[in-house]
């Protein structure tokens, strides 16, 4: 189930949200960033990764969202690194003693009976001022983005010319603003989240996103284009017009609806303003 996208960079994709899991092969092991969904398609990527004589060494979340902090046994006890942020969230959410309860409530109910909880959001931070991940690889810079989540971070492999994106630059997924809270801005966070992502993106070849398709280096400018677009568009109170929204959603995604329907209203509260549809 492995796919190689660049030299030493492999994806593993889940079925339900098309989750990309990303491994980068190293000197004495692999990385494995945002592994899931189910305990079936981790043992399969451990499996795979076995049947190629490679130790997992190191894992990266992304960010603390659910589907992006799972973990299997069979892919070893490698320390599992975040941003100091993501990792403060998912040790705020397990220091709650009905942690797995909040965890299971979260998931689909496709595969809610199917998803290991045990090892979820167990996340080490960084070293204070860390620019990379610790581990004997080609060097894998963390960017830490003000968009989507706490301590949302995007990876950038120069080396091998790969960004992996998290959940942002995707193809099916349409931007997910930041939870409001009272002090933020998640319309101006979210734009300069994407524009460090540019920044990144002109030197790559390869970007991974972490629902969907990757891409090459002329699709992705289009996807920063209509990311930015989509965002512009909740700030002024519209639901976007955007092909990942509605009927041309790719079929099994039409709920992305939902999401750009629930942030306009969240903002017009906000502003106190109804939002229209766009």
């Amino acid at each position: 189930m492995l796919r190689s996208v660049a030299e030493g960079v492999l994806t593993h994709q889940s079925a339900l949200l098309e989750n990309n899991a990303v491994v980068v092969q190293g000197e004495s092991g692999v990385l494995v960033v945002d592994p899931g969904l189910t305990e079936s398609e981790m043992a399969c990527l451990a499996g795979d990764l076995r049947g190629r004589g490679r130790e997992v060494v190191a894992g990266f979340a992304t960010h603390p969202d659910w589907d992006h902090v799972l973990w299997h046994p069979e892919l070893g006890e490698a320390p599992r690194y975040g941003t100091a942020r993501c990792a403060a969230v998912m040790e705020a959410f397990r220091s709650d003693p009905n942690w797995k309860d909040h965890a299971a409530a979260e998931l689909p109910p496709e595969i809610a009976e199917e998803v290991p909880l045990d090892l979820f959001g167990l996340i080490t931070a960084l070293p204070a001022g860390a620019v990379q991940i610790p581990w004997e690889g080609p060097r894998v810079q963390v960017i830490e983005l003000p968009a989507h989540a706490p301590g949302h971070a995007a990876l950038f492999i120069e080396e091998r010319g790969v960004l992996i994106a998290g959940d942002m630059l995707s193809d099916v997924l349409v931007p997910n603003l930041d939870v409001l809270n009272d002090t933020n801005d998640p319309i101006a966070e979210y734009l300069v989240g994407l524009q460090l992502l540019e920044d990144v993106a002109a030197k790559a070849d390869v970007v991974v996103p972490g629902h969907g398709s990757a891409c090459g280096a002329a699709a992705v400018r289009a996807r920063i284009e209509l990311d930015r677009g989509y965002v512009l568009a909740l700030g002024e109170g519209r639901v976007p017009g955007d092909p990942r929204v509605g009927a041309t959603a790719k079929p099994g995604w039409e709920w992305t609806t939902d999401i750009a329907a629930e942030q306009v209203r969240c903002l017009a509260e906000r502003h106190g303003r109804g939002g229209t549809p766009g």
